[in-house]
């Protein structure tokens, strides 16, 4: 089916369009810090990359990646319809998150990215995060 609107207006249609971010996912996470007594983080801070979580203290900077939006080896999949679009979109998605890692370590930063699905598995979580943040 085609387009009823013309390429400019779709884009302009869908730059209004405002992402609700990834509440879902961070909501699990500050439950698993909660649940296992892990303080010091903060939301919304200003940070390079603009993280999820950031422990100021440890200089550890959490990024919860949606295995669609992110590309996960495991869970990702690039849509059959406008294929060579997703694919495009995926891969700018992943160069930047690269990117954004090494900018992060080169201002002194510990960047952590976390899967989506690893959200599942607490434990497994709680010894990565207590890792990092036991490195101060």
């Amino acid at each position: 089916m085609t387009d009823v609107f013309s390429k400019q207006k779709r884009s302009e249609i869908m730059a209004r369009v405002k992402g609700r971010g990834n509440a879902a996912t961070e909501l699990r996470l500050i439950a698993i810090f909660r649940e296992h007594g892990i303080t010091g983080w903060r939301r919304r801070r200003p940070v390079f990359g603009n993280p999820d979580f950031v422990f100021p203290a440890a200089r550890l900077a959490v990024f919860v990646d949606g295995c669609f939006w992110h590309g996960c080896p495991v869970h990702g999949s690039i849509p059959k319809t406008n294929e060579a679009f997703w694919r495009e979109k995926l891969e700018r998605n992943r160069a930047r998150d690269r990117a954004v890692m090494r900018r992060l370590r080169k201002l002194g930063w510990n960047p952590l990215r976390i899967w989506q699905h690893d959200l599942g598995d607490s434990s497994r979580l709680v010894r990565r995060l207590r890792r990092y943040l036991g490195a101060r």
